[in-house]
């Protein structure tokens, strides 16, 4: 990342910061988690003793010579963060890093008997098929009953708020919140998104998805919506092409979302059998490019996924680590236009995403007065907000 005095890139080597806790905190529990999850083998178990040494108080070591993506990371930063702390790097790149060495610790890039098996999948197919998903599914039938604008909007806020899209189907409570001193939705441009895709006359929807599970779920019905009522003729999923950030999609967790759509019955089911055909029929198509699973912002991408977004009617950008990476994983002053920290897209881009860390662009001086006034600086970290923005 170019240096900008304004707004300098975020590192984890603050103490008592939110960077600084997930270094120190969050991804020493995580390798406990993925311990537990499955029965590792000796090697392995000494692999992840090694990892957890190395990223709370190591530095960053090259991968292998012979590591099959070197020449990538090579690329991406390896060389000149080698030899540095973790916490002293960008956190983007270091929060990257950790994952992908994860995954070479449980033996995931073989080879061996352990290739290819995602560390993550136990806790996402737990949360898949856990009961609070059928609840969320049954919800889809009385959303049936209601005006295609009535479903689309819940099911945009569906997609927003992820796992918490069991408030999306509440639409008598639709805009109460935005009597409160400090909304739920800090930024709001889904008119201009509807307008966007209105204009485009069934041209393609992008989406680059972030979590599997019941925050996927919520991404697919949007989807499916869109294609079942001709606001969009085609849709390209932008998923992970290996685990990453414990819970990010997959191919694999694509499958298994649509399969627990097309087994749930009523609405649900409805909803995934289109899916499962428009995948089927060409109508939606799966990209699992290397560069999403890169520790750089999207102003760095290659020019072949440049290419793949570029015609698209909008690009709907999903999550807290997708946002990061389209506006820069930096701390920028909350007021900077969203417009101009994603010009460098190309073409029309969209963030739905609940606010998960630290950086945040493009909301109105009073907004940020007032979520300031309520909560200190809680309100960037705590999931509790989030944000429709879109640059046409």
């Amino acid at each position: 990342m170019p240096d900008n005095p304004t707004a300098p890139v975020i590192l984890g080597n603050e103490p008592g910061s939110f960077p600084h806790g997930v270094l120190a905190e969050r991804h020493p529990a995580i390798i406990r988690q993925v311990r537990e999850a499955f029965p590792y083998e000796p090697r392995q178990q000494r692999a992840l003793d090694a990892l957890l040494a190395n990223c709370t108080e190591g530095e960053v070591e090259p991968l292998p010579a012979d590591a099959h993506d070197r020449e990538l990371w090579e690329a991406w930063g390896m060389d000149a963060h080698a030899g540095r702390s973790w916490y002293d790097v960008p956190w983007l790149w270091s929060e990257s890093w950790f994952y992908r060495r994860l995954l070479d610790a449980v033996g995931y890039f073989g080879p061996g008997p352990w290739q290819g098996i995602d560390p993550f999948r136990p806790s996402k197919l737990a949360e898949l098929h856990s009961p609070a998903t059928d609840e969320e599914l049954a919800a889809l039938d009385d959303l049936a009953a209601r005006p295609a604008q009535e479903q689309a909007r819940a099911l945009l806020h569906g997609s927003l708020w992820g796992n918490r899209a069991d408030l999306s189907f509440r639409l008598s409570a639709e805009g109460a919140e935005e009597t409160t001193p400090v909304p739920g939705l800090v930024a709001d441009d889904s008119e201009r998104l509807w307008s966007l895709l209105e204009a485009a006359g069934g041209g393609t929807l992008c989406l680059v998805a972030d979590n599997a599970g019941r925050e996927l779920v919520p991404d697919l019905l949007l989807v499916a919506h869109l294609l079942a009522h001709g606001r969009i003729g085609r849709a390209v999923l932008h998923v992970k092409p290996h685990p990453y950030y414990v819970s990010d999609a997959t191919p694999a967790d694509v499958v298994d979302a649509l399969r627990r759509l097309t087994d749930a019955g009523g609405a649900a089911a409805g909803y995934g059998r289109g899916l499962w055909t428009a995948l089927s029929e060409g109508r939606l198509t799966l990209r699992a490019h290397p560069f999403s699973c890169s520790p750089l912002p999207y102003d760095r991408m290659p020019d072949d996924l440049r290419a793949d977004f570029a015609p698209a009617a909008v690009t709907l950008v999903k999550g807290d680590l997708n946002y990061r990476r389209l506006v820069g994983d930096r701390h920028w002053p909350p007021t900077t236009p969203f417009a101009d920290v994603t010009a460098h897209f190309p073409g029309p881009v969209a963030a739905l995403r609940t606010l998960k860390s630290d950086v945040i662009t493009g909301l109105a001086p009073e907004t940020e007065a007032a979520l300031v006034a309520a909560e200190g600086q809680r309100w960037r970290t705590g999931g509790t907000h989030a944000l429709i923005q879109v640059r046409a």
